[in-house]
């Protein structure tokens, strides 16, 4: 009886930042590098780990999930930016170096690669000490990329301070590289001037270790400026400088197809609301969720909203944490729940591609733009943090798939609504820029980058043999 051979799969270590907005694309990155004959480990903190474990079946995924401590002491949080920053620069670093080396000891196939989301660039420091290639990873446009990377250039042309502040309060400057996006745009201006500089700082702390990288893939597709407006074309695409990764497009990584695993969720989804939607008139139902990441806006501001979508007369399915709740009018759930559903957390993309959806009001996070695109949905966009700022400004003035919401009271939100609705030509374009992202133009150029990017790295494994 002869031996059997057990091909040992090359492993390609994942490591996003520790947050649902990041691990799901990282997720659906590595089910693509499965295809190329390698063995995806998506590497995160205990507390994340711990959350995914409690939410979803592991064995379903042919992508391994393996932990790390982070230092919480096995607290559930949540965690702000700020603690989660000194977790990753202070306590996992070594705990991720102890890893891989005892995944090196193991017989089932070495560490060939790591692929390192760039918002946890403290991981880029451990590979380069561990003689291991890395590729960066941004999970989110390519605009936001542009526009961190462009802070040298912003610092020096006195557009913000060395600090971050803008220089010129209450004008809109085009920033360098960028024709649409100005200094109200910045994604570090958050919260207090303490807060703000550390931001910054931690942005430039990336930009400092990025250069090391061999490779970068984005998340992103290379036509941001396109659609509509002639002055942006394909021929704004800047290439990066010359001390910098080589760049793949590799997306936008949207969701599996209906034969593979759904992503893993951080919260337990409510899915009466699937139900729910059955029984509603198609493209009748606004669907609010300002996703998984931003804090919560403060109890006047959800008392605002609650009113306003009572007095819309339209049904609604609300996502509210239970860390949103106390601003809720008393009795709000069972005086509007002939109108409205309000849960904890939703299966985001089923309810997206329900036919009863017409509206989403979204916080503008790029997962969450990507499925609507892929869904076809009109956008209501209120941006609170981050890259949703520039997300928005690409939704409303350049693709033109959305309106941007000034704020939640009645009369904003109506004008909004009577807005998208009474555009005629919207629904047009959002079958445009769905066939132009993520039809299979997109598709073969995906996989035709993923491809590159694996042939390089075993062109690299190669030279380093001889």
């Amino acid at each position: 009886m002869g031996v059997q051979c057990i091909t040992k799969k090359p492993k390609i270590l994942l490591v996003p930042y520790p947050a649902q907005g990041h691990v799901n694309p990282m997720l659906k990155l590595g089910l693509a590098l499965l295809t190329h004959g390698l063995q995806p480990i998506i590497v995160t903190p205990e507390f994340i780990h711990r959350r995914i474990v409690a939410n979803v079946d592991l064995n379903d995924y042919q992508v391994r999930f393996m932990s790390i401590p982070d230092g919480f002491s096995g607290e559930e949080g949540p965690y702000d930016f700020f603690a989660i920053e000194k977790s990753m620069e202070n306590i996992m670093p070594n705990h991720l170096e102890t890893l891989l080396h005892e995944l090196d000891e193991d017989d089932d196939g070495t560490v060939v690669c790591m692929v390192i989301d760039l918002l946890a660039s403290w991981a880029i420091q451990v590979a380069t000490r561990c003689g291991i290639p890395a590729a960066g990873f941004w999970p989110a446009m390519q605009a936001t990329y542009r526009l961190i990377t462009s802070i040298p250039e912003m610092i020096q042309a006195d557009l913000i301070s060395e600090t971050g502040c803008p220089r010129h309060d209450g004008t809109v400057s085009s920033l360098p590289s960028q024709p649409l996006l100005s200094t109200e745009d910045l994604p570090w201006l958050i919260g207090t001037q303490a807060s703000r500089k550390a931001r910054l700082k931690f942005w430039i702390r990336i930009l400092d270790r990025l250069t090391s990288l061999r490779w970068l893939l984005l998340n992103s597709f290379p036509q941001e400026f396109i659609i509509h407006d002639d002055e942006y074309q394909d021929d704004d695409y800047i290439a990066p400088p010359h001390n910098n990764p080589i760049i793949f497009p590799v997306g936008p990584l949207t969701e599996p197809s209906l034969t593979t695993p759904k992503n893993p969720s951080f919260w337990k989804e409510d899915t009466s609301c699937l139900e729910w939607l059955d029984h509603q008139k198609p493209n009748s139902v606004i669907y609010i969720s300002f996703g998984s990441w931003v804090s919560p806006i403060g109890d006047a501001k959800i008392k605002t909203l609650a009113l306003t979508l009572q007095s819309l007369n339209r049904p609604f399915i609300w996502v509210l944490a239970k860390s949103w709740r106390h601003g809720l009018p008393n009795g709000y759930s069972e005086t509007v729940s002939k109108q409205g559903k309000l849960v904890l957390w939703a299966p985001q993309f089923q309810v997206l591609q329900h036919k009863a959806v017409g509206l989403y009001l979204t916080h503008c996070g790029w997962n969450s733009t990507m499925e609507a695109i892929q869904c076809r949905k009109r956008l209501l966009c209120y941006p609170m943090a981050g890259d949703q700022f520039v997300n928005c400004k690409y939704i409303v003035k350049v693709w033109k798939i959305g309106v941007k919401v000034k704020g939640l009271g009645q009369k904003d939100v109506e004008e909004a609504v009577q807005k998208v609705m009474k555009d005629e030509e919207m629904e047009e374009r959002l079958r445009n820029i769905y066939h132009r992202t993520m039809g299979e133009e997109t598709s073969s150029r995906v996989a035709g980058n993923l491809k590159a990017f694996v042939l390089g790295l075993n062109q690299l494994q190669q030279n380093s043999l001889h």
